[in-house]
């Protein structure tokens, strides 16, 4: 499966950057955009990174989907927010045997997307980034960019290390992003969550940044209580996740450089927040198994009120 063509929905702080990567290490890349087209179209992308600046200064680039060719594989990194316009945009872009690379927070993302398009391979990727875009078309990329892929079956059943996920790997090796595959998704989203619950949620209540959270008492000790959590709602699926994981969740925060996380600019933006797919999905899927999340349920309640709030709709 050599020479995997890409196409990127939603051309952003993640999609924009793994997709530039991605183009820079010779693959072929189609972006499809929104707002940014014109700047794109005349200045191609810029990113800013730790790990060294460049610029592509031509990109294929698109604003209606009908114009891009089908791709082996599809990158699906818009918010989860704007999840409906799949419907629209996924059948296009697919062909049969296509890869939907799914780079979206939170849980049953997966199985919503197989409803949409059923001739495809459906794999999931856990993006552990801290990335921001900055201004049209130039992306700044702070810290970290690991990400790690699982393929999806049909009720999250784990199916171990695929030859898609091999060729993906690959490219994305290739391409100088740190990348590891795991042989099952939803461990791999419940592991995500550890981080995703606590930081996204408490940011935009608390207003603060990872760094500020982290160096309160009180806060720090909330954020391993919804860990243990999120460990729980994990169990009840179960997955397990070992104890060690928190600390080490909890290492990685300290470490990192001071981050607003990307609920807390939706809503600083007043834009939809993630809110269903990061706390609400676990909270169902748990509340199936008979297990009770009231600290990630308080989130969830406080959460909706502020973006309900945020986006005029109280």
């Amino acid at each position: 499966m050599g020479n995997l063509s890409y196409a990127i929905v939603g051309t952003g702080a993640l999609g924009g950057f793994y997709g530039a990567k991605l183009q820079k290490a010779g693959n072929e890349v189609h972006f499809l955009v929104n707002s940014d087209y014109q700047q794109v179209i005349k200045h191609g992308l810029t990113i800013e990174s730790k790990d060294g600046d460049f610029r592509l200064p031509q990109v294929q680039v698109y604003n209606q989907v009908e114009k891009m060719p089908s791709c082996d594989v599809v990158v699906v990194s818009i918010k989860t927010t704007q999840n409906h316009i799949l419907t629209q945009i996924l059948p296009p872009l697919v062909k049969d045997d296509s890869i939907v690379l799914v780079l979206q927070n939170g849980l049953g993302i997966e199985t919503e997307i197989a409803q949409i398009v059923s001739n495809v391979n459906i794999i999931g990727g856990l993006c552990f980034l801290c990335s921001n875009k900055i201004a049209p078309g130039h992306i700044h990329h702070l810290d970290y960019g690991k990400i790690t892929l699982g393929e999806y079956a049909t009720n999250y059943n784990a199916v171990g290390i695929t030859e898609r996920m091999k060729a993906i790997f690959q490219d994305f090796e290739n391409a100088g992003i740190e990348i590891e595959l795991t042989e099952d998704l939803l461990l791999g989203r419940w592991k995500k969550l550890m981080w995703n619950i606590p930081y996204n949620g408490l940011s935009v209540i608390l207003d603060a940044t990872t760094d500020e959270i982290m160096a309160d008492m009180y806060t720090r000790t909330l954020v391993e209580q919804l860990m243990k959590e999120v460990q729980l709602g994990a169990k009840s699926t179960g997955r397990i996740i070992p104890d060690s994981f928190i600390q080490t969740m909890l290492d990685y925060t300290v470490k990192m450089k001071p981050y607003r996380t990307s609920m807390k600019i939706d809503f600083d933006e007043n834009r939809p927040l993630e809110v269903e797919a990061i706390v609400g999905n676990p909270l169902r899927i748990a509340a199936e198994h008979d297990v009770s999340l009231p600290l990630i349920r308080c989130l969830y309640q406080q959460l909706k009120f502020l973006d309900n709030r945020n986006r005029g709709d109280r």
